[in-house]
């Protein structure tokens, strides 16, 4: 399945919101550096959707707020 995402890093508060069917919106409290952010939203997405984070990956967009992430389903 693939999942477009738009990341807001920095944020005061973590959120996952459902913009539709496979559109999110996540706010992270980690910034974009280093990598904090995307790792972040990684585990966020497999906890939504009830994988392994190892399941979750981004396949584009690693230095944009909007990224594109495959999840796999078993």
């Amino acid at each position: 399945m693939y999942i477009k995402v738009r990341v807001i890093a920095g944020a005061k508060h973590e959120k996952v919101e459902t913009q539709s069917k496979d559109h999110f919106k996540i706010s992270v409290k980690e910034p974009a550096k280093q990598n904090l952010a995307n790792k972040r939203v990684v585990e966020l997405v497999a906890a939504h959707f009830r994988v392994a984070a190892n399941k979750v990956r981004i396949l584009n967009g690693h230095q944009s707020p909007s990224k594109l992430l495959s999840i796999q389903d078993e």
